[in-house]
């Protein structure tokens, strides 16, 4: 997919693509490099997080972070920086047992914390504080569209990750996409699906997509 051109390019907004695979040359990692250059430039950003070494453990400096005694630690602050810079955020992974790399998951549980995402109200109730996000989802999947269809894989994942995070946190939920099959010996069917993928989340970025699409 090329880039929009002209009038199409002055609606550019600040876009943070985050991604983990163990594999820099993997098809998950490409996908990510593809959004980034469907998108205007110098409005994406990518977050490779094993290129960069992100420490996913949430450890005794994040607890005490969490729960008001200190602050957070710097690479997470330097994460929720990226995130504040951003108007929308995709999230582009492997799925792994119907849900995102513990990379990943890390990644959430250390920045999406309270008192940045999210307040707990003492009176009760959660002040949810990333109303002005937009949270994209493109997930690689192995297997296909019916596969997850009969067995309420993509429900669970989308719940999950929607609702538990996304709805959580007060974001928005832009589109989700899942790439099924993607590890087809067919070369051309497979790229064909991801241009497909990366054209359906570079519309939602640049507000003309639907809010959900399947590629299979």
């Amino acid at each position: 997919m090329d880039r929009p051109a002209g009038a199409a390019w002055l609606g550019a907004v600040n876009t943070l693509i985050v991604t983990t695979h163990p594999d820099h040359e993997s098809l998950t990692v490409g996908i990510a490099r593809r959004l980034e250059q469907a998108l205007p430039p110098d409005s994406v950003e990518v977050a490779d997080l094993t290129a960069e070494g992100f420490d996913p453990r949430f450890g005794t400096a994040d607890r005490e972070a969490y729960r008001g005694d200190g602050e957070a630690p710097a690479e997470v602050l330097r994460e929720q920086e990226r995130i504040d810079r951003a108007e929308h955020l995709v999230l582009v992974f492997p799925v792994y047992w119907w849900s995102m790399p513990a990379l990943m998951k890390g990644w959430i549980d250390r920045v999406f914390v309270n008192g940045w995402a999210f307040e707990i109200d003492p009176e009760g109730g959660t002040n949810r504080k990333l109303g002005r996000l937009t949270v994209h989802l493109l997930a690689v999947a192995g297997d296909s569209a019916g596969t997850y269809e009969r067995h309420g894989y993509e429900t669970a994942m989308r719940t999950q990750i929607e609702h538990g995070i996304v709805d959580y946190v007060g974001a928005r939920r832009g589109t989700t996409v899942v790439l099924h099959e993607s590890e087809r010996d067919d070369a051309a069917t497979r790229g064909a699906l991801v241009e497909d993928a990366v054209a359906t989340v570079a519309r939602a970025v640049l507000g003309n997509a639907p809010r959900a699409s399947s590629a299979s």
